[in-house]
């Protein structure tokens, strides 16, 4: 047995951590399915050589216990500040013997900064932390921010850097940063990480996240240079002559700060022990940048000719530079972005160009998603290049991003580079993104031969997420690979600091995306920690009197429903309960449990006829943008948040709150039934849902029965009667057969019906799928999309919007077949697609406890059975579940073994991989 994986719940990267009290996982591997891991010990220390017998900071013990994740460390001293931590996991498997996992390492900041300290340093220029009134603010001087926020005091983007020489080299070097809006740091020249867009976006008046990086590789004798690119970001908004979307009536846009600002600490590390500790302060200097406009809606604006070439390198003359000015700096307390960086994956070359018009070059890359433009020019000094981006083109063939509500986003968002006349010229934005499949790049030519600059290359990386990618999903149906596909662009091209909603026009937080797509983008990236970070915006986003508004961060005040919505607003009750079912981690509830308790109350106030909830935006998304569903869906929502605010309280212990919530819960469960469940067989032979859409007129809907059975809200005695209803009222939905009848809310959860082994009708759902009009996933593909539209429009303004995602999920459950039923895949089911058209599946599910495999093939097979082989990862259990009774699956797990029977219809697969056949 081999411990192969190992982390801090909560944590992407460990070069920062904030906060004393943190939480182990590891994952297991072993080719023997009868091992399982019995007994446990985590030992935490300062010193990496010897971690059992010094510097011990926290000991566990032998723990008697198979878990493996959310174990809680809770040294009884805090963690020391700016220090390297080491840890180390022992696992004894059922035989007793035990195996070691590699050592880990973690490295603090200041850890009680934000509780007992101020969060950073004041503008020492006028408050210096000698004075008296501050000293007894100060005086705790290793558990304290030391650097200043400095910059030029202008809101354009600038360069900072700082020539560090040493009289012996550190054997660590770390460095704590963060820029506002966005920042890239280097040193001698050299990108310190692959981020981009540092730090993540949060309200800047309340959090400010900030970024550690190793240098430690990278740093070397004599002069060491740190540089650092700050840019706009959403922090200090430069419309410029562009597009800006977050505007008010009065046609300003919500700016946070007026300055751009950076602070650095740079941690130097010797052999002997000691520490030494560099900040930024008035001694760097700074100068403002070649980029001229970094506007966050993908528009930049760079002058080649004012670039200071080699200006981050060591023996560069800065003697015209300026010192650096302290500055006041944002409002908010540095937090450790804790969330995954967000980085550039794959490399798209285009699939075909076109000469449009002389000096436009359109380029198609073939996929649309997130992307940074990298282009290469040439050309004389002054030329100047434009280039822009869509998602669709006109009737001319060129970028064209139609938009009803803001014309100015049609064609006023663009990049303009103006060249220094080198040989050959590199350019890819510093501080935006978009989503596009189009590139037009104007002012040049592909021919040496014109006057006009010379286009060398041109390319695009996808931007997003560095969390791990987790899911692999294929299928015998082209056109249903072609709907994965675009499902899994628009995922992963909206995943970055939070999950947005769309990576051009808007970028905003909007949260329902974050608890409806949550089952389905587990299967894109792990989310984990991009779901904590969201929980801190939500806190917050929270108003005083319990709100939880639509958005968070809140870049842009909306109002009414838009402003105040249960099925936005229950993603701080909703993702600690998926963080738990997902990745088996309770970390965020103590954190989370008093804003839910918050917002419980405030939903209180809004409570109708006893207890429904019918105010905000219904099922939106039907009909293109009007609310339906009202009390069925808010009051489900309702329910699930109190429940889910009972099970927190039970975790944290305390009981008294879990029976009162428990008690809330029944309370709606009886209102909802008494107002929306029709029993007395009249209209038709079964009990049903009915909306209150059209009060005093009963309805029959999809989405009316599927809210009730996902929200565990139906009576036992008429579960069978509600499946009923869905299936007829899906079969009745259309003269062309079924149709979709469900708005972004609604969707989800009409899938996830599907999804129920009581329904197993993927002959439904692909009919609805393929539909020739809209509503229609396929009316999409057909169109040459390769991501999902906003709405079920063909001309839509956002051709990069997940919400109508959820699908995804419904392939990964019923047609791959695999459910989590424990926390984190400890438990799962797997049921094969046999009632389906597909005759060949594979996919991976790399789950909290290693990665499941599954292939199902019955292409080559005349009778009624299947070839299926199953991975099994240890320290979990598997469920097939067979068709019926009579089903049975041979399996024949080594070539030595003789085939086995099992019979049906639930078979138990223990850890291991299997090759079977199924009958059914």
């Amino acid at each position: 047995m081999q411990i192969t994986r190992c982390g801090i719940h909560g944590f992407h990267e460990v070069i920062g951590i904030d906060t004393d009290e943190i939480r182990f996982f590891w994952a297991l591997q072993s080719s023997d399915g009868d091992d399982r891991q019995t007994a446990y010990r985590v030992i935490v220390s300062t010193d990496r050589e010897n971690l059992q017998s010094s510097g011990v900071c926290w000991d566990s013990g032998r723990v008697e216990s198979d878990a493996q994740r959310n174990i809680k460390c809770t040294p009884s001293a805090p963690f020391q500040s700016t220090t390297f931590h080491y840890w180390q996991v022992t696992v004894w498997d059922q035989h007793g013997t035990a195996c070691h996992s590699a050592v880990n390492e973690f490295y603090t900041s200041y850890p009680r900064s934000s509780g007992l300290l101020p969060p950073y340093s004041m503008n020492q220029t006028y408050m210096p932390h000698s004075s008296l009134i501050f000293r007894t603010w100060f005086e705790d001087e290793t558990n304290r921010w030391k650097a200043v926020w400095v910059g030029d005091g202008g809101d354009k983007p600038i360069y900072l850097r700082k020539s560090v020489q040493l009289a012996r080299q550190p054997s660590r070097v770390v460095v704590l940063a963060s820029g506002l809006g966005h920042f890239n740091l280097t040193v001698n020249g050299n990108a310190a990480s692959d981020h981009v867009l540092d730090p993540g976006w949060t309200n800047y008046h309340r959090s400010v996240q900030f970024v550690g990086y190793d240098l430690t590789s990278q740093w070397r004798q004599g002069e060491n240079v740190l540089g650092a690119h700050v840019g706009n970001g959403f922090y200090a908004g430069d419309q410029g002559d562009r597009f800006f979307w977050p505007t008010y009536e009065d046609n300003t846009f919500v700016r946070y700060g007026n300055e751009l600002c950076f602070f650095a600490e740079i941690h130097l590390h010797y052999p002997d022990g000691s520490h030494e500790t560099i900040v930024s302060d008035p001694s760097w200097k700074v100068r403002k940048s070649a980029t001229t406009l970094a506007n966050i809606y993908a528009s930049e604006d760079l002058d080649r000719r004012q670039y200071p070439v080699g200006w981050d390198f060591p023996g560069y003359d800065d003697g015209d530079w300026a010192a650096a000015k302290p500055l006041t700096g944002p409002r908010g307390k540095l937090r450790y972005q804790n969330q995954p960086p967000v980085v550039l994956h794959n490399t798209f070359n285009p699939v075909k160009q076109q000469v449009t018009r002389p000096g436009v070059i359109v380029y198609d890359l073939g996929q649309n998603s997130s992307i940074m433009v990298q282009l290469e020019v040439s050309g004389t000094s002054g030329s100047e290049v434009i280039v822009r981006y869509s998602e669709t083109l006109d009737d001319k063939g060129e970028v064209f991003m139609p938009d009803p509500l803001f014309k100015e986003f049609e064609n006023n968002v663009y990049a303009k580079i103006t060249l220094a006349g080198e040989d050959r010229e590199a350019w890819r934005p510093d501080f935006c993104f978009t989503s596009a499949r189009y590139i037009q790049v104007e002012g040049v030519s592909v021919s040496d031969n014109d006057k006009l600059p010379t286009v060398h290359s041109l390319s695009a990386r996808h931007v997003s997420s560095a969390a791990r990618q987790l899911g692999y999903l294929k299928t015998d149906k082209e056109d249903v690979n072609a709907l994965i596909n675009a499902c899994y662009w628009t995922f992963s091209s909206n995943i970055f600091s939070y999950h947005t909603d769309c990576p051009q026009i808007e970028k905003f937080g909007w949260l329902e995306v974050t608890s409806l797509l949550a089952p389905a983008t587990q299967y894109v990236r792990d989310m984990e920690t991009v779901y904590s970070k969201i929980l801190d915006d939500i806190i917050d986003a929270q108003e005083p009197n319990g709100l939880v508004p639509t958005m968070a961060p809140e870049i842009r005040y909306m109002c009414g429903p838009l402003h105040d919505t249960i099925t936005w607003g229950c993603a701080v009750c909703f993702l600690p309960e998926l963080i738990k079912r997902y990745y088996g981690s309770t970390e965020v509830f103590a954190k989370i449990y008093q804003p839910c308790v918050r917002y419980m109350e405030y939903m209180k106030t809004k409570e109708r006829h006893g207890g429904l909830i019918e105010h905000g935006l219904g099922d939106w998304g039907y009909g293109i943008a009007f609310g339906n569903h009202q009390a069925n869906i808010e009051t489900a929502v309702y329910y699930r948040c109190l429940s889910n605010v009972a099970m927190m309280a039970k975790e944290l212990g305390f009981t008294d709150d879990a029976a009162r919530y428990e008690a809330w819960a029944a309370r709606i469960y009886g209102v909802y039934n008494s107002h929306l469940l029709i029993t007395d067989k009249s209209e038709y032979p079964y009990a049903f849902y009915t909306s209150l859409d059209n009060p005093g007129v009963h309805d029959r809907t999809m989405i009316g029965q599927a809210m009730a059975l996902q929200f565990g809200l139906v009576p036992t005695e008429y579960r069978n009667d509600i499946f009923r209803a869905f299936v007829a009222s899906v079969e009745e939905s259309g003269e062309s057969g079924p149709r979709i009848r469900a708005g972004e809310i609604g969707l989800k959860y009409l899938w996830s019906t599907f999804a129920e082994p009581e329904v197993d009708r993927p002959d439904l759902v692909l009919a609805m799928v393929r539909q020739e009009e809209h509503p229609s996933y396929m009316r999409f593909i057909r169109r040459g999309e390769t991501t999902l539209s906003e709405f079920w429009q063909d001309a839509c303004r956002s051709k990069c919007h997940d919400m109508l995602g959820t699908i995804y999920e419904w392939f990964y459950a019923a047609v791959l077949g695999v459910q989590p039923v424990g926390d984190a895949y400890r438990t799962w089911t797997l049921r094969p697609p046999m009632r389906s058209e597909f005759d060949f599946v594979e996919g991976e599910v790399d789950c909290p406890y290693g990665l499941i495999r599954v292939r199902f093939d019955r292409r080559q097979r005349e009778d009624m059975s299947a070839q299926l082989e199953v991975s099994v990862p240890t320290s979990t259990v598997c469920t097939l579940m067979l068709p019926s009774a009579n089903s049975f699956a041979e399996i024949q797990k080594t070539e030595s073994q003789e085939p086995r029977r099992l019979n049906g219809p639930r078979v138990t697969l223990k850890p291991g991989v299997y090759n079977m056949v199924i009958r059914s």
